[in-house]
């Protein structure tokens, strides 16, 4: 029988959101979850493609790679990537833990390795090449 520490990293992983009638309904790859280590390190271990996107609400660059990031999402081979979002006021202790010092940082990981990082990027291709290196 699974216990509950199991259960909750299976819901880390297994994503969902409410539909307009309030009903549960998986979310899509590039649906961000709010970053915590206990999800991340479940993902790192099932070997999960990764971004970390460090961001801001007052931030002109996060506002522009959110609508890329999310199309990215839609394509079949980004099916699996896991997103965790970093609030970029809030979580000093997170930023210190990944060495990122602005809002607008994207950091890849295919499973535990660190594949590649922006800061501040806004074109599409280059974004998709970050990306690509998480798979």
């Amino acid at each position: 029988m699974p216990n509950r520490r199991s259960i909750l990293m299976l819901l880390a992983l297994a994503p969902v959101s409410l539909s307009p009638l309030g009903l549960a309904v998986p979310a899509q790859a590039a649906d961000a979850l709010p970053y915590t280590p206990e999800a991340f390190e479940a993902a790192q271990k099932a070997g999960k493609p990764i971004l970390i996107e460090v961001s801001a609400p007052w931030c002109p660059i996060c506002k522009t790679q959110k609508p890329i990031l999310a199309k990215l999402g839609e394509q079949a081979r980004f099916k699996d990537l896991v997103i965790f979002e970093v609030d970029f006021d809030t979580r000093k202790d997170v930023l210190r833990r990944f060495d990122a010092r602005m809002q607008s940082t994207l950091i890849a990981f295919k499973g535990e390795t660190e594949t590649g990082r922006s800061v501040g990027e806004t074109q599409p291709e280059w974004i998709e090449g970050l990306v690509e290196k998480t798979l």
